[in-house]
């Protein structure tokens, strides 16, 4: 079920600059309210890493990784370390690596690699620590609907049940209930509305109603009342602004107010204040972005 209203708390403010444009980065949120952002591409496939300080608006270097990483994914384990896994590496080949970042000492270290190497896929925190790994494509370019766990205590890779539909390009994200929504994506040469959900105890997938608008390229954020707001991205012909929200209780998606810039390809983060910080990206014209956007 959609629905429709006026929404008043979603209120767009630009922020600071980052210190390199990028996008197909990373973008997550350290135990001090920190954001690392890694990775990406501009006309080159980056290894550097930059921290933003909510604070002060203002963006710092930080170490960087040991490999390129563009269209990969980052997650913030419990002991506050941040996992970085696939994406694609310099000359565009197919990664299943991956490496921890010490936010402590600022330096990366590599772990073991995944099952499968993989490269516009998501990832999200499940309750009990570990990393759910989930679609994307493969090497030659093979769309996937397997998923993988990290066990964060082993440094190990497992495999899980398969999605329903093979998706890349899609998000995901960890409902407060524990289970894991994947909305959006691509296939073949269509854009997904899609949506299904993951439960970490059964590691079986449920389809569920779809989001108003096909998308790709978004992102999707848990906000502080346990909703997910879904940003931006591009339908196939049309990078958006718009925006909506799933509420997990009710099934019901709802289009709300829209970004002020067009944008696909950026990150979304819930800050230590609740509100969401949103970066970078590229929209019309092939522009690769730097502006920000805060929202709440």
């Amino acid at each position: 079920m959609i629905t429709t209203f006026e929404c008043s708390f979603l209120v767009g403010v630009l922020s600071g600059s980052m210190n390199t444009a990028r996008y197909h980065h990373t973008a997550s949120i350290l135990a001090n309210g920190n954001v690392l952002v890694a990775g990406g591409y501009n006309g080159a496939y980056l290894s550097s890493a930059e921290l933003y300080n909510p604070s002060t608006g203002v963006w710092t270097t930080s170490g960087s990784m040991n490999a390129a990483h563009d269209v990969h994914i980052a997650s913030v384990l419990a002991n506050g370390n941040v996992l970085v896994a696939g994406g694609e590496s310099n000359g565009g080949v197919v990664s299943g690596s991956a490496e921890l970042y010490n936010a402590s000492t600022g330096v990366w270290t590599t772990t073991s690699s995944m099952s499968t190497a993989r490269y516009y896929h998501t990832a999200s925190i499940l309750t009990n620590g570990n990393v759910l790994v989930a679609g994307g494509l493969g090497t030659g370019v093979v769309v996937l609907s397997s998923a993988e766990v990290y066990n964060a205590s082993t440094e190990a890779w497992t495999t899980t049940g398969n999605m329903n539909a093979v998706r890349w390009n899609h998000a995901q994200v960890t409902l407060t209930n524990g289970n894991v929504l994947v909305v959006g994506g691509y296939v073949g040469s269509t854009v997904l509305s899609s949506a299904e959900v993951y439960n970490p105890y059964t590691g079986v997938w449920t389809t569920i109603g779809s989001m108003s608008t096909v998308r790709e390229y978004h992102t999707a954020s848990i906000l502080p009342n346990g909703d997910v707001l879904v940003a931006g991205g591009y339908d196939g012909g049309t990078y958006l602004n718009s925006v909506e929200v799933y509420n997990p209780s009710t099934g019901v998606w709802t289009t709300t107010g829209n970004m002020n810039v067009t944008r696909g390809f950026h990150t979304a983060s819930i800050l230590a204040n609740g509100k969401v910080l949103v970066v970078g990206g590229r929209n019309s014209g092939s522009a690769y972005l730097s502006s920000t956007e805060l929202y709440g």
